[in-house]
């Protein structure tokens, strides 16, 4: 026997080997279930499990990537499907719950003869389930041909009770059209577009369609193959509805326990996404760039550039922290010079890189990074370096900074106020939201003007827009002078604002509003010798003139604050304030260990008149 019969022989053995070994796995129902957790991204539970078969261990089958393509040659695939269903519901160990268990089925399977509808209500049924615990989960193994018939055994199941879901969407033969003709309930969106989401502009854009039209055919999507924290963070952030991955949790034969930590970032981030999102940082608008050694040949960096015709710089890195940056009209610049190859084309990039670029961190507020770019004595071409605690993390090019901040000030444009030009509730709610986040101590200062209804009657609607112009421009003043170079100033509405400051003097910023207030506003009394005013009553009150009331909210962090903690708080001051006679400020503090056991926003309630 020669070595080709031989080897013919060995395979037809094989073969035999395999098939009685796939026979014995179906005769004696050798398989079995493990699920992973699907989790839900409004609030961080276990919304359902997907059943995974595997076939026994230590054998060829155990992967079902081996198990169902053998029994798809073998003309074994429905068989094998119907025991994989039988094993999976026999193997869920929920049964009370609202959980969903998505147990998958290839398409072809829904168009073979054998497939009788029918057989697994009475699988349900002798375990305790209900269709409406069951999602069929239509994968890509071979393409919808016929839509029609497929359509027709879907509209079957549904009104069952069953749902469906389309998987892989955005790879193999998933296409628009099956989610078009067979309207599932879930679409599952493909690993492939999920690695690394948060590093492809490409890959966010293309998901970001996928959440758009999904809203519109009020389809819930689920995210597959969730491995990083940054995936999870803006996959929460950009509405996805549901996600699995080995960073929640790993297929399994228990209840799966999804990590605190991860159910704390859903929620935090869910609650950015409700809020309009958060304040954007250089993290926002991060990409991948090439990255090379700093003794990287300066060869090796052109030859890239020449390979890469659309890149236009590369990070040099030195132990993986970045310490130059290399543009590649510079490089070409150099290298098109008189001697310039000679001189340089086997040189280390560290002689020629820019020792001195711009390198921030992933948090860092995008405009302070639009700031610190375009004050460098340097090309606004070049890039922005942007690290993950000292790593190296991406790189964004200014225009793409200029862009974000351009469509971010458009949008927040059509929310401010009109009348002030400040931010409205919708960013005042956002920017709480994400102090509160941040668990570092922060001020809330709310500030309404007294009488302004008499002085509105008295004066006309005109003279009352510039006075509550004035006020907002005392207001920004202050917090120019005294405040953070971050913090915020908004207009709640008439004449009520918000100021949100970190500044460690917040008592000193409300007696420069004050003392601002005070001193300019009898400029809009055209004359009048101010002896008294009327209250919304018609009571008449003696007053020299026009006063600010304000309301101070300190929020410590060593307990847990809410958003209706500090609003009740806020209107517990305002009667306080508005009962003195002047511009008068009243302070309390939220968040404080010590004031748990007391009543909390009213211990160490001060009110104080500015004579």
């Amino acid at each position: 026997m020669d070595t080709h019969q031989l080897a013919s022989a060995n395979a037809h053995s094989e073969n035999d080997f395999l098939k009685e070994q796939f026979r014995n796995i179906l005769e004696a129902k050798l398989i079995h279930s493990v699920y992973q957790p699907i989790i839900s991204l409004k609030d961080g539970t276990v919304f359902g499990y997907e059943a995974l078969t595997r076939g026994p261990e230590n054998s060829p089958f155990h992967s079902p990537m081996k198990l169902f393509p053998f029994a798809e040659e073998e003309g074994f695939l429905y068989t094998l499907e119907k025991l994989a269903r039988e094993m999976a519901i026999k193997g869920a160990f929920f049964s009370r719950n609202n959980e969903m268990l998505f147990i998958n089925i290839s398409a072809a399977i829904l168009q073979d003869p054998h497939f009788a509808p029918g057989k697994t209500l009475e699988l349900l049924q002798a375990r305790g389930l209900q269709p409406g615990n069951i999602v069929f989960e239509i994968t890509e193994r071979s393409s919808i041909e016929d839509f029609t018939t497929t359509k027709r055994i879907l509209d079957h199941y549904r009104n069952q009770g069953y749902r469906i879901a389309i998987d892989d969407a955005g790879a193999g033969y998933s296409s628009l059209q099956a989610i078009a003709e067979l309207q599932p309930d879930f679409i599952k969106i493909d690993r492939s577009l999920v690695h690394h989401i948060h590093l492809h502009k490409n890959k966010e854009y293309i998901v970001e369609t996928f959440v758009s039209f999904a809203d519109k055919l009020n389809i819930s999507l689920i995210a597959e193959g969730i491995e990083s924290q940054e995936e999870l963070q803006l996959l929460t952030r950009m509405g996805i509805h549901y996600v699995q991955g080995f960073l929640l949790g790993r297929p399994a034969a228990e209840i799966a326990v999804i990590d605190p930590k991860w159910v704390e970032l859903i929620v935090q981030h869910r609650k950015i996404r409700e809020t309009g999102g958060g304040t954007l940082t250089i993290g926002d608008v991060i990409s991948p760039i090439q990255i090379f050694d700093s003794k990287a040949l300066i060869s090796e960096v052109a030859n890239f550039f020449k390979s890469n015709v659309k890149a236009q710089g590369a990070v040099i890195v030195s132990n993986g922290e970045p310490v130059g940056l290399m543009m590649r009209e510079r490089l070409f610049q150099k290298l098109a010079g008189q001697y310039g190859f000679s001189l340089f084309w086997n040189r280390s990039i560290d002689q020629m890189m820019d020792p001195k670029p711009l390198i921030v961190d992933k948090d860092t507020p995008i405009e302070t990074v639009s700031q610190l770019a375009t004050s460098r004595d340097t090309n606004l071409y070049d890039f922005v370096i942007i690290t993950n605690q000292g790593k190296m993390a991406g790189a964004s090019s200014i225009r793409a900074i200029l862009e974000c901040i351009t469509n971010t000030r458009m949008e927040n444009a059509k929310v401010a106020s009109p009348l002030t030009g400040l931010p409205g509730n919708i960013q005042i709610q956002r920017e709480l939201t994400r102090r509160l986040m941040e668990k570092k101590p922060f001020a809330v200062l709310y500030a309404d003007l007294d009488y302004f209804k008499w002085f509105n009657d008295r004066y006309g609607f005109q003279k009352g827009d510039q006075l509550i112009q004035f006020t907002a421009d005392v207001l920004q003043h202050a917090i120019v002078l005294c405040g953070k170079p971050l913090d915020f100033v908004g207009h709640i509405g008439g004449d009520d604002f918000i100021m949100i400051t970190s500044t460690d003097e917040p008592d000193r910023m409300c007696k420069e509003i004050i003392r601002r207030f005070d001193q300019s506003v009898p400029l809009f009394y055209e004359g009048d010798d101010w002896t008294y005013v009327e209250d919304r009553k018609g009571n008449r009150i003696e007053t020299s003139g026009l006063t600010i009331s304000l309301s101070l909210i300190v929020c410590e962090t060593e307990t847990p604050i809410t958003l209706e903690e500090i609003s009740q708080s806020a209107a517990t001051l305002k009667k306080l304030s508005k009962a003195s006679i002047g511009s008068v400020y009243c302070s309390t503090y939220l968040g404080l260990a010590e004031l748990t056991e007391a009543e909390p926003g009213k211990a160490d309630m001060e009110s104080y008149l500015l004579e």
